[in-house]
């Protein structure tokens, strides 16, 4: 690592400003087992207190701002404390503490605070407009992140007067806090569940591994019996196999109520009133800003142009689709009233007979694969099926600091052997870590006269772990869950941009931002590549060939029902925040009852609580803009053809993706790099023809 001067301290590789502080030791990757509560604020402080310094003294001396004089060394300072914030915010995520969480939440207003406030620095605005303008030896990238930046500036307030300028950073701060408390509601509801069962019959129907789990988790809190929990892994195959109706339901209830005024524990944790402020802020943000609403604030990043652009794009797919969803929950239902005696399906009945009719119409199960899906062979395979792809190699290292001992290492290659970027991969669900699966960004890409970083991800997921002495065996949808996290991280791994705001996912529009993680889970698929993913945990034999058929015959299984589901979601979000009227109020549950009326297959009780637990738009940065993953799968979708044109492991379209796609990150134009690697803009098709939908 380069030696670089800052702050009248020179660095040279071992420590910072503070010797004693891990966060501000300067060590290429976090010192994750140094890492205590007690050093988040001390380091948060003294970075924010350093930049702050500094900015001011860049905007007093240099009288001419140039890239290497002016924006190189405020990429530096902004590189110094994203470096510090990503292990604390990454473990804050994975392994959760009361101390640490107090620490986190101690910081959010003040960093929002300092970004809102150099945001609307019109000293710092004209310094980088003048190096836009000025500059006359910038690339491409360096003139799209100068944009960006200037654009990002507009959208921080830079332009408002003084008073709205001081509103805007107040309702920044409040957000920022608002947001992080409903993430951690939603945690602490999720996990203040649980159900201990003491009668195995209970369980009829569940898989071997599931009540394994079950029986682990018991004996992990040195209880008696099976112990339930609202984590995927647990809550997933109750409400998929448990022949139990009243058991499912207790489940069920538990599940979509949680942080909210209804079910078992309700008032608890309750995220009910954060909703409404949030809604509220985030309109009145947008008004500062002069739009008529959030979701039209939203778009100001995104490669959709208009609102009206975005709900056309989402009916069309909802006329195209709800016919064949409507269909296939009619045929699920006279299945269950044929077969089983069911007089109507409710929400906690539809995953359970779904499953029995998949098994009656195609023989197959999700447990009848998983014995083909040890982790091990997942892992090694992905990694194999991206080297054929994208020309790389990527090794596992032992011995780097982790914060649990799940955690692996890897580093990645280029042919030649030259070292390209790292990640983290933690795999299993547990205690203290957040649900779900994501890619986030550890280290950026940064190359400057004194600085050069390769890139870092974390690679989150919360699967099964092993039970006894088998391996992790995943499902078919999370192996495919796999990729699409892969994905993500090689698109933030593989950037050759040197400039952090516009390197790998950064500075891309969000709406663009999954096409490289959905489209990399096509090849979960494909015979070719299920050869080299899979093989039995015992025997090692590849998916039979009559396994296989059947796998590809349930792939579009109930797809036009799903679609439906996400457009459902996509619709509430969207039309949450554009038509957001603050004489009335936030009208959730009524926007939510409207979208389901016009939508909806299967309708929930009046009770469910969808949005209190709906995290993607009230605290991951998805606000009016969940539907960007339906609007990058006809991205991925429409990008995959090509390979089913020239061949799945083809080698020149491959690097034609990697070159255009995962190299460019965020320095030129969404739509431009789509296009230079398709040879035209997107069409809808490819997703309606994978999705088996024939509207």
């Amino acid at each position: 690592m380069k030696a670089h001067y800052l702050n009248n301290t020179w660095i040279n590789g071992n420590n910072r400003m503070d010797n004693a502080n891990p966060l501000l030791k300067e060590t290429f990757l976090p010192l994750f087992s140094e890492i205590e509560a007690g050093h988040v604020e001390p380091a948060i402080d003294e970075l924010l207190a350093q930049n702050r310094a500094q900015i001011d003294t860049l905007l007093d001396t240099v009288e001419h701002p140039g890239w290497k004089s002016f924006v190189e060394p405020l990429e530096e300072l902004d590189d110094q404390l994203s470096r510090a914030w990503s292990p604390i915010s990454h473990m804050n995520s994975v392994v959760n503490t009361d101390e640490l969480r107090e620490a986190y939440n101690a910081c959010l207003p003040k960093l929002s605070s300092y970004s809102t406030e150099m945001g609307q620095n019109a000293r710092l605005y004209s310094a980088y407009k003048a190096v836009l303008e000025n500059e006359t030896s910038l690339n491409q990238a360096q003139t799209k992140m100068l944009e960006n930046i200037l654009l990002d500036f507009h959208l921080t307030g830079v332009d408002l007067p003084e008073e709205k300028k001081q509103r805007f950073k107040e309702i920044s701060k409040r957000l920022s806090t608002l947001t992080s408390k409903y993430e951690q509601n939603l945690l602490d509801a999720t996990h203040a569940w649980t159900k201990l069962v003491s009668d195995e019959a209970q369980l009829a129907g569940l898989p071997e591994s599931a009540i394994g789990l079950a029986r682990q988790a018991a004996e992990q809190r040195e209880q008696e019996g099976w112990l339930l929990t609202l984590d995927f892994p647990s809550y997933f195959p109750v409400m998929t196999y448990a022949d139990d109706r009243g058991l499912r339901f207790e489940l069920y209830q538990a599940y979509v109520t949680r942080a909210s005024d209804q079910g078992p524990n309700a008032g608890e944790n309750d995220n009910g009133e954060l909703m409404g402020e949030i809604l509220a802020l985030r309109y009145e943000a947008a008004q500062l800003l002069g739009f008529d609403n959030y979701a039209e604030r939203s778009l100001a990043r995104k490669m959709a142009s208009t609102t009206d652009e975005v709900m056309a794009f989402l009916e069309d797919l909802a006329g195209r689709s709800t016919p064949q969803a409507q269909q296939e929950f009619e045929e699920l239902q006279q299945f269950a009233h044929e077969e089983f005696g069911m007089e109507e399906l409710q929400a906690w009945d539809v995953a359970y007979y779904a499953e029995k009719l998949r098994e009656q119409r195609y023989n197959l199960t999700q447990e009848e694969l998983k014995p083909y899906f040890p982790d091990t062979r997942v892992i090694s395979g992905m990694f194999d099926v991206v080297q054929r792809l994208f020309d790389i190699s990527i090794e596992q290292r032992d011995g780097v600091q982790a914060w649990h001992p799940d955690v692996r290492f890897y580093d990645i290659r280029d042919s030649s052997g030259k070292l390209m970027a790292h990640f983290y991969l933690d795999l299993y669900a547990r205690e203290k870590k957040r649900g779900g699966a994501w890619m986030d960004v550890c280290i950026s890409r940064f190359r400057s006269e004194r600085i050069d970083h390769l890139p870092v991800a974390y690679l989150v997921c919360n699967f099964t772990p092993p039970v006894g002495d088998k391996p992790a065996l995943l499902t078919h949808d999370e192996v495919q869950t796999l990729f699409h996290e892969f994905g993500h991280g090689l698109h933030h791994m593989l950037t050759q941009i040197d400039y952090p705001p516009v390197s790998g996912i950064s500075g891309v529009a969000w709406d663009a931002v999954e096409l490289p993680s959905q489209f990399l889970e096509n090849w979960c698929w494909e015979r070719e590549a299920l050869d080299i993913i899979s093989g039995h945990y015992e025997s090692g034999e590849s998916i039979p060939e009559e396994l296989y058929e059947r796998m590809i015959a349930a792939r579009n299984y109930h797809s036009a029902m799903q679609m439906v589901r996400q457009l459902e979601f996509s619709i509430f979000d969207f039309r949450l925040h554009r038509e957001y009227d603050p004489h009335k109020g936030a009208e959730i549950e009524a926007r939510i009852e409207e979208v389901r009326d016009a939508l909806a297959v299967v309708m929930p009780p009046k009770w469910n609580r969808f949005a209190n637990g709906f995290a993607h738009i009230f605290s991951g940065g998805y606000a009016a803009g969940y539907y960007s993953y339906k609007w990058a799968e006809v991205l991925s979708a429409d990008a995959f053809s090509l390979f089913e044109e020239k061949g799945i492991f083809d080698q020149q379209t491959g690097r034609s993706f990697r070159e255009n796609i995962l190299e460019k990150g965020g320095s030129e134009d969404a739509m431009d790099l789509f296009v230079k690697f398709r040879g035209r803009k997107p069409e809808v098709e490819p997703l309606l023809r994978h999705s088996g939908i024939t509207g």
